[in-house]
């Protein structure tokens, strides 16, 4: 399935093709090819922001995992349902709506999850 690498800090030089391939060796030993991966290297204060969210904790921390599939077909459902995110009042309409079924998500399976953020666009 898909690897997607994203480096949004500047702090550690990130070489994504070296990583892209030890990570596809790690999925292999551990038998989880077939699920989709992202990895988004961020810098400590955006860490520490996500975390605060999160896992209410206002501290930096070196791993965040969500389980992004519900995030991703959250996001994908207000596509299909016609919300787009090309102008920021688009994507602040499509975002309030996401909040809302997250929320709802969140209040029925006891989960945090919360909307993309812009910053992925």
């Amino acid at each position: 399935m898909s690897l997607v690498i994203r480096n949004l800090q500047r702090v550690i030089p990130i070489r994504r093709a070296p990583l892209r391939k030890k990570v596809e060796i790690v999925r292999s030993i551990l038998g989880v090819q077939k699920f989709d991966l992202a990895i988004i290297c961020v810098d400590n204060k955006n860490i520490q922001h996500l975390n605060r969210i999160y896992r209410e904790k206002n501290v930096p921390t070196d791993v965040l995992s969500f389980p992004f599939h519900e995030v991703a077909a959250t996001h994908g459902l207000c596509h299909l349902l016609g919300f787009t995110h090309s102008t920021e009042a688009e994507w602040q309409k499509m975002h309030r709506k996401e909040k809302l079924a997250l929320d709802e998500l969140n209040r029925r399976a006891g989960t945090r999850l919360q909307p993309l953020s812009r910053a992925l666009f």
